[in-house]
């Protein structure tokens, strides 16, 4: 079997990449390794891109120019892994929706809500299932061929370039380039205890238990050059409650800037108010992961039930945090002690004197107390109290391979693979460090799909 390009993978980046290849006029062959119905790897469970954009519409209520996305991207984590790719993607960000409308991308119009992303980010008209389902039929419009169960256990090389392709059920695929697509191995529980230990075990895989890092092994076996931090990746507060794999968004818990967050042994441990939701939300995976256990739960009171996305399962409730703590587990006095303090430095630090909102950060801080709660602090003091408990749930790995402006995968040496590309999660360690936007994953498989998929066609039409 031959192809001019071949695309590893079936999510955003695989299919971004696909059609770009096939829109330059070349063979394409996609190999996805999850069945039809579950394709997509965690694009399937994503909801919104965040782009650059100099004028609001319809669908964003405001301008977010180049400046302030670059500005919000490196103020997360450590910042940008590599400025001049991550400037790259900031740049090329601002060309994508065009491109995703007219490929099959239907958008909501913007929407009011506590995570208050209408204005930097573009929501998908029924989430990111829809937004695949679209893209897969633009795609069997165009010639791309797409086959779905097909698992590459090897990558095969001579030099510098990818001769053969082997999959599992035995057969070899020979294309003039190729492009990596196939995520990260945030579901290889053994890989991640290599980082992690035992703290791994802990973990929740927000997406398929198809994303093992077999193909990323495959390349750093063949001589690739890393890219991003060993224990780096995009994880959130999850329910503790939820599957181990494929939870998507819908385990996620939006409570933390509401209330408090205790660990195991019922002392807080984070400063839950440090920066608007969609900044921060992402550090919490790591924040539980770091814990006793990789556990913690997340507590407030009747005064905003309601005000945030319900948890999945329910909440636990109570009529004194003393009770509540039982119900939890924990020892009640810890609790009750770390709450009382809690409220303790809300009245010293005159929260009560400024109105709350999650429309931005409120000035509503703690005074005198470690850690402190820097924004929407306010007294736990009205029951019913309720709590959830929470794992770390991890999105995607930054552990990846290291790329060129042009997509091609760099080699250890100092070379680059003649005919290899790379775009997505897999790649994704060249742009994040250790801290993420909301949205900004879908950006970076938007923009360097494209790029992956003009370039390897270019260089297999040559």
């Amino acid at each position: 079997m031959n192809t001019d390009v071949l695309v590893i993978g079936g999510g955003n980046a695989a299919i971004v990449s696909a059609l770009t290849a096939a829109d330059a006029g070349a063979r394409v062959l996609m190999l996805e390794r999850a069945p039809v119905v579950f394709r997509g790897g965690n694009s399937r469970h994503t909801r919104n891109i965040r782009c650059a954009h100099d004028t609001g519409d319809e669908f964003t209520t405001g301008p977010y120019p180049f400046a302030e996305l670059w500005s919000d991207l490196c103020g997360v984590g450590e910042g940008p892994s590599d400025e001049r790719l991550a400037e790259l993607t900031v740049r090329e960000s601002t060309t994508a929706p065009a491109w995703m409308a007219a490929h099959g991308a239907h958008w909501q119009r913007a929407l009011s809500g506590t995570l208050n992303l209408a204005r930097t980010n573009r929501f998908f008209l029924g989430g990111g299932k829809a937004l695949l389902n679209s893209y897969y039929r633009t795609a069997e419009r165009a010639p791309v061929s797409i086959e779905y169960d097909r698992r590459v256990t090897r990558l095969e090389f001579q030099g510098d370039s990818c001769t053969g392709v082997l999959t599992e059920d035995g057969h070899r695929i020979r294309a003039a380039t190729v492009i990596c697509a196939s995520g990260g191995f945030e579901a290889n529980l053994d890989w991640l205890g290599r980082y992690w230990g035992d703290a791994a075990k802990g973990f929740h895989v927000r997406g398929p238990s198809y994303n093992d890092g077999g193909v990323l092994r495959e390349l750093l076996d063949a001589g690739a050059q890393r890219a991003g931090e060993e224990r780096g990746f995009h994880a959130v507060a999850v329910d503790a409650r939820g599957p181990k794999y494929d939870g998507g968004i819908a385990t996620r818990i939006d409570s933390i800037p509401f209330g408090i967050v205790v660990n195991r042994d019922g002392r807080r441990f984070y400063d839950e108010g440090e920066d608007i939701w969609p900044k921060r939300y992402a550090i919490w995976g790591r924040n539980i992961a770091l814990q006793p256990g990789q556990i913690a739960y997340a507590l407030w009171d009747a005064k905003v039930q309601g005000a945030f996305l319900p948890p999945m399962y329910g909440t636990y409730r109570a009529e004194t945090i003393e009770e509540l703590a039982e119900v939890l587990g924990l020892d009640k006095r810890a609790v009750a002690e770390t709450v009382g303090d809690f409220n303790a430095a809300v009245d010293r630090g005159g929260a009560p004197s400024r109105a709350f909102t999650m429309a931005h950060p409120d000035g509503r801080a703690t005074a005198g107390l470690d850690p402190p709660k820097s924004n929407w602090a306010q007294r736990l003091d009205t029951p019913p109290y309720h709590a959830v408990p929470m794992r770390p749930g991890i999105t995607f790995t930054y552990l990846g391979v290291a790329v060129t402006e042009r997509a091609r995968v760099r080699r250890a040496d100092g070379g680059v693979f003649r005919n290899v590309f790379a775009a997505g999660e897999i790649m994704s360690g060249n742009i994040l460090s250790t801290g993420y936007l909301a949205g900004f994953g879908m950006t970076i498989g938007t923009v360097w799909g494209r790029i992956a998929g003009r370039e390897a066609a270019g260089h297999a039409l040559r």
